[in-house]
């Protein structure tokens, strides 16, 4: 029989094989991870992969998948249940067109493979084939195929650890329902077991001729195809002669007992058992489980098992409800027979009795357990006068409210308050504040400045007078304001002349106006400039070296641009594995060539530093994982279960103050010490005022006096300070706009952004838990009318508190993915973005009202009325993010505005705060204050007396 011939005959014959077979292909198992239903199905496949990964050479991962344009995640991994280790995870990186291979090592580290050429992200359904080789060898390798061919591969690997012998401790986990809320599928998802490349794309339907290291796509000579095929069919033949002796022997086996039983009855008819009884007595069915009689063998059926057991009606199991973990601690859920049962919530939280049966009831509902506030609920928790801090089954007793002395021994007592005065030393237009260490204050109002004695009108609200005052004690802000009309907190005048540089035409005094001076602020009447920048020689920190930001890292009067060592740390920047951070040492944990004092990820190899949600920790070890919700994912947060943005650890022991109990570590418990952050076990205390000697002024041993001090209790802020910030882009794609150009003035306490841009952020490092942030807005132009605030509570680029004003109605001009209108009025909104920076959340920014999956609008000022132009307007934020609370309010002048009322939101813990702009120019964000406060309103008190009331009418 020729070719021609036996091709018919022998692809029939293949095709009965296939059919009535092995779709797993010779020497290869097939796991389908989407169809895994339970978890008797999951520790099975668990334990064939580890076989696979103990026996076999290769192995293979094999998914189609559909991701929107720049979309990614994890496609599948295989963890550890006690610690969450990676033995295997697969991730695409959408952005960066990659897929991410991490697993363990020997040494217990996780080892990193970036395969190339992976671009999955554009909305269309692609497949992918990973090649996991040479598992029995000291060096294994990776290929990855996307569409059926070789993408990129990577070699001499270092080995995958084997999986513990204990299946059930290994979890197989894949991202179907994560894509789907990215708008994309995860339609099919494979593990093939050995056999070759060939085999794992048949899966995917990819024609692959042999195994990989020959070819991996269709072509060919002719004859060498032939040849192939005719191989392939063969072996298929001899599959095929295997499994008909197989069904052979299950033939004869069938035969052999089909006897058996017709032997059995005629010897029961033979012995008088043909009398008719019922089947049903006595009844063989499980407990409780009904039977009825049936003509068909054996003569009986069983109703279905009881609730929350699973079997055919005969034979019966219980259930383990408790593998969905129903109930608020996983260890509390007490399994029994047809159902389950919860322990009662733990301390300091409060829910109702909790049990239920079955599955489906254990998959919908879960035990709740909710807060109990102690500092509400208990009378007296802490001393009268100090602060009382709830916290998520317990409550932490504070330091003495401000005005008062004392600790949680002595108790707090006023040593002087605005209310026990005799007479107010205030001015009529100041109002009188007690000060932490017991003294007063009088601080003038919103629109007038001075010494809080003396105060007079403040136009533009930068902190001095429109004219000079009396003042006895010759404080600055008696001065005459020099910009009477533009804030200037920080009285800039670079040529003398009594007339700030932001409201001088000729800022210098060299002749030439502002608006075409290239060193505004130095005088240069040639206007020389060589490397022909936007600055001229005389005021160029690199006048040979173009360079329009002026960017200068370490200070010293000359630009990064022209620098040979920028930080000035004495290493040059072609050595240097920080260049713009000082670190003479040059530590590098991980050997990725970046060290550690600028390394995103310092102890795991990232040497691009990619960082896609902006939170400043690297996409390599960027778990999101944060339990408390104040910003730090649990394996940086040294109080992981405790909201605690400031990361504050006085002692730096590891453990974060607010989850510390004796934060200076001198062995006196910070509820009864007299000096909380500074070690003094004797206690000596000379005045008896319930504050120790080491600490009577400065609180924190910060060298900066307590009235001073913004952050008394935190050694670590002291003043008001932006002049470091991180830029943040919120719509990186397009050129439609530029970026911000932020300018920072008053050494940080003023910023200026000076360009009609994309909208952006200039965030500061520092992080807050409790915060009150002040400021004055002010639009220096008449040519636009867009968007400009502030932001709080930062703790990513996809999460943040913004406070934005837009001065008229407008729909934003681009109406893709969706129109968006934006309204004048003054909003709070709360974003929690899904996407990220890019085109949905500009849209939703610009919108006002609430995205889904990107923003929620949380309160807009009723007036509906847009800023005005060359108009000052001071806001003041109070948050405490411990429980939810926000306030804001704005004056315009001395008169109150806007006020938001209380608002409660707990989508963000605490975070950084900073400025926020939207297509606006000429921005003055000027005199700004932050100051630490974790007190919790008395606004908040009876807010929350309302919502009660409300709730049980």
């Amino acid at each position: 029989m020729g070719w021609s011939a036996s091709v018919p005959l022998l692809l029939a014959v293949l095709g009965v094989a296939l059919a009535a077979g092995a779709p797993d292909g010779p020497g290869i198992q097939v796991v389908d991870v989407l169809g895994l239903q339970d978890s008797k199905q999951s520790v099975a496949a668990v334990e064939k992969l580890a076989g696979a990964l103990s026996t076999l050479s290769d192995v293979y991962v094999v998914s189609t998948l559909r991701l929107p344009a720049k979309m990614g995640g994890v496609l599948m991994g295989v963890y550890s249940k006690q610690d969450n280790r990676k033995y295997l995870e697969v991730a695409v990186m959408g952005k960066i067109n990659k897929v991410l291979v991490r697993y363990v090592r020997a040494d217990g580290k996780i080892h990193t493979v970036n395969l190339q050429n992976a671009n999955l992200s554009d909305g269309r359904a692609h497949s992918i084939i990973l090649r996991v080789g040479g598992l029995q060898r000291s060096h294994v390798n990776m290929e990855l195929y996307v569409n059926c061919r070789l993408a990129d591969s990577s070699q001499g690997l270092p080995p995958l650890v084997p999986l513990p012998r204990e299946a059930d401790m290994v979890e197989l986990r894949h991202g179907q329902k994560a894509y789907s809320r990215l708008q994309g599928a995860v339609e099919s998802l494979r593990l093939a077991l050995g056999g070759s490349v060939a085999n794992a794309g048949a899966l995917t339907a990819c024609p692959f001729q042999g195994d990989s290291s020959t070819s991996n796509s269709v072509s060919g000579d002719v004859n060498s195809i032939l040849g192939d095929h005719t191989k392939a069919l063969i072996g298929q033949l001899i599959i095929f002669n295997q499994i008909l002796g197989e069904l052979r022997q299950d033939i004869r086996e069938q035969v052999k007992e089909m006897a058996l039983i017709r032997n059995s009855i005629l010897e029961c008819q033979v012995c008088g058992f043909h009398e008719p009884r019922s089947r049903c007595s006595p009844n063989p069915c499980y407990r409780g489980v009904a039977c009825s009689e049936s003509l068909q063998y054996p003569g009986f059926t069983c109703g279905p098992c009881p609730p929350g057991t699973s079997g055919n009606g005969t034979h019966c199991q219980d259930i383990d409800e408790c593998e969905l973990q129903p109930c608020f601690s996983p260890a509390g859920c007490v399994n029994t027979v047809g159902g389950f049962s919860c322990q009662p919530c733990p301390p300091g939280l409060w829910g109702a009795p909790f049990s239920g049966t079955g599955m489906d009831f254990a998959k919908m509902h879960r035990q709740e357990c909710v807060d109990i506030d102690e500092c509400l609920e208990l009378a007296g928790a802490c001393v009268a006068n100090s602060v009382c801090v709830n916290t998520v089954g317990s409550y932490k007793c504070g330091a003495c409210k401000p005005g008062f002395l004392g600790n949680q021994t002595s108790g707090c007592f006023p040593r002087k308050s605005c209310d026990a005065l005799t007479f107010n030393p205030c001015d009529s237009n100041a109002h009188c504040t007690n000060e932490r260490n017991g003294e007063v204050a009088c601080r003038c109002n919103v629109g007038w400045a001075g010494n809080g004695h003396t105060c007079g009108v403040d136009t533009d609200i930068d902190g001095y007078p429109d004219r000079s005052l009396p003042c006895m004690d010759n404080d600055k802000h008696c001065n005459q304001d020099n910009c009477k009309y533009t804030p200037n907190s920080g009285q800039e005048d670079a040529d003398g002349d009594g007339v700030g540089d932001q409201c001088d035409e000729d800022a210098d005094g060299d002749g030439i106006k502002n608006v075409e001076d290239n060193c505004r602020l130095v005088p240069n009447k040639d206007q020389q400039n060589s490397d022909s920048d936007s600055f001229g020689d005389a005021c160029d920190n690199c006048p040979n070296v173009p360079n329009s930001e002026q960017r200068d890292t370490d200070s010293n009067g000359q630009g990064d641009a022209c620098d040979q060592d920028i930080d000035g740390d004495g290493i040059p920047n072609v050595l240097d594995n920080c260049p713009k951070v000082p670190n003479p040492m040059q530590t590098d944990r991980d050997k990725d060539g970046v060290g550690d004092a600028c390394d995103s990820c310092p102890e795991l190899s990232n040497p691009m530093q990619t960082d896609v949600d902006n939170d400043l920790v690297g996409d390599v070890c960027d778990t999101n994982h944060d339990t408390d919700g104040d910003g730090h994912q649990d394996s940086r947060d040294n109080c992981p279960d405790i909201p605690n943005s400031s990361q504050l650890d006085s002692d730096n022991d590891g453990l974060g103050d607010d989850c510390d109990h004796d934060d200076d570590n001198d062995g006196v418990l910070d509820d009864y010490d007299n000096c909380r952050l500074i070690v003094n076990p004797n206690q000596k205390d000379s005045d008896a005022n319930g504050v120790g000697d080491v600490c009577e002024n400065d609180f924190d041993n910060d060298a900066v006096l307590d009235w001073m001090d913004v952050c008394p209790e935190s050694a670590e802020v002291t003043l008001t300070d932006f002049r470091a910030y991180q830029t943040v882009i919120l719509d990186p794609e397009g050129d439609a706009q530029i970026d911000p150009n932020w300018v920072v003035l008053n050494q940080g306490m003023e910023i200026v952004q000076t360009m009609n841009s994309d909208p952006g952020l200039a965030v500061g490092y520092t992080a807050f838990n409790g915060v009150d942030f002040e400021g004055t807005f002010h639009v220096n132009t008449v040519t636009d009318d867009d968007y400009a605030g502030f932001i709080f509570g930062y703790q990513d680029s996809s999460s943040f508190y913004v406070v934005m004003w837009k001065q008229t109605e407008q729909t934003y001009w681009q109406s893709i993915p969706f129109k968006a209108m934006a309204t004048p009025a003054l909003q709070l909104k709360a974003v929690k973005s899904r996407t990220g920076p890019g085109e949905f959340l500009r849209n939703a920014l610009w919108h006002s009202g609430d995205t889904t999956g990107e923003v929620t609008l949380l309160w807009k000022d009723p007036r509906n009325v847009g800023w005005k132009d060359r108009t000052s307007y001071r806001w003041q934020l109070s948050h405490r993010p411990q429980v939810g609370y926000m306030r804001v309010k704005l004056f315009e002048g001395a008169d109150l505005v806007a006020d938001s009322g209380v608002v409660i939101d707990t989508s963000m813990r605490g975070g950084r705060l900073g400025v926020f702009c939207f297509s606006q120019e000429n921005i003055i964000w000027s005199n700004l204050r932050y100051r630490c406060n974790d007190t919790v309103p008395e606004d908040f008190q009876a807010h929350r007396k309302q919502v009660m009331m409300h709730i049980h009418v």
